[in-house]
């Protein structure tokens, strides 16, 4: 039988546009994790800097994508030895995105942006173009940010290529209003839950391998989309867990956990998909009320963002690293 790799999946709280000082708490939070576990691997949720809500905040969080999120993850991974999972938004050329980076010990680094953003998020990032799969010293790992976990066509892309499944997850559920707690909290939050617990394991299944899918958690208030005026009070779920190629939880943090983290010993083996892939744009079935604000939002948030990005309104178009870009490979920095 092939070696055991052991992987990390860090359940994280980290407070909305705060960068610097996410940072620094990232760096903590991942030594802790490898002096408990000696992994391999360490991966934790997509935009691993701030949380990935609907807020005028998240203008301000982009980073050049050879910025200081990935000056972090490049040093954590050289010193602790072990391949790092982490995202950031990224400025890439004369666009933003749902960057999730996989650096391996040596420096190199391997980037997929977010095939399409979701809902509020097309306001604050444009969609990305590659496959999505990091061909590290280790194997092959597919790499799905967000909501990509739940949709067919991720799935497809990296089905029988891939020795592992990792990105991860930003997860915010419906708001905690009175007027509509029967129908949104009462009722839908419970399904998204229960949908938050299952993804991980299904796409194990159709994928053919392990996965690793870590998430942000807490609590969080955002705008309600389309009408920024209105608080949208909330959670963001966790349900961090690790999968064998099976499906089979070898390790799960709820909400109720808070941040933390968990290590399991998987087997980086030939993936063999178990699960026929579904005929549907969604891999599960939604509420209706995600139906509905997945169509407005989507619309309204790409006419946003080009909106402003044709009049020069957004932020990061002011930064020094606008117009900048790395290849989806880049070799480690040269030596000082």
């Amino acid at each position: 039988m092939p070696a055991a790799t052991r992987v990390v999946a860090v359940q994280l709280a980290v407070r909305l546009g705060e960068i610097d000082a996410n940072l620094r708490h990232i760096e903590d939070v991942i030594g802790q994790a490898v002096r408990e576990h000696q992994p391999q691997m360490v991966f934790l949720p997509e935009v691993s800097t701030t949380p990935n809500i609907c807020h005028p905040a998240m203008r301000t969080c982009a980073l050049p994508v050879d910025g200081p999120a990935l000056a972090l993850y490049r040093r954590l991974a050289r010193e602790h030895d072990c391949t790092i999972g982490a995202g950031a938004l990224t400025i890439r050329g004369r666009d933003t995105f749902n960057t999730y980076y996989v650096v391996e010990p040596d420096g190199t680094a391997h980037l997929h942006d977010k095939d399409q953003p979701t809902m509020w998020e097309n306001a604050f990032y444009a969609a990305g173009r590659d496959e999505g799969i990091a061909e590290t010293a280790r194997g092959a790992i597919g790499v799905a940010n967000g909501f990509e976990w739940m949709r067919t066509r991720t799935a497809a892309r990296l089905r029988g290529r891939v020795r592992l499944l990792a990105g991860g997850m930003c997860f915010p559920s419906f708001p905690q209003w009175a007027l509509t707690r029967p129908w949104f909290w009462d009722r839908d939050h419970a399904t998204m839950l229960q949908l938050a617990r299952e993804t991980p394991g299904r796409m194990a299944r159709l994928v053919g391998a392990p996965a690793v899918h870590p998430s942000h958690v807490g609590e969080i208030t955002m705008r309600t989309p389309m009408m920024n005026g209105i608080a949208w009070p909330t959670i963001m779920l966790g349900e961090t867990q690790i999968t064998d190629a099976q499906g089979r939880s070898l390790g799960r943090l709820a909400y109720e956990d808070g941040e933390g983290w968990i290590a399991a010993d998987v087997e980086l083996t030939e993936p063999r998909p178990l699960d026929p892939l579904p005929g549907s744009f969604w891999n599960t079935s939604l509420p209706a009320s995600v139906h509905a604000v997945w169509h407005l939002t989507n619309v309204h948030g790409r006419a946003s963002y080009a909106l402003r990005r044709a009049r020069g309104r957004h932020p990061w178009q002011q930064d020094a690293g606008y117009g900048c870009d790395l290849p989806a490979v880049a070799a480690p920095p040269a030596a000082p």
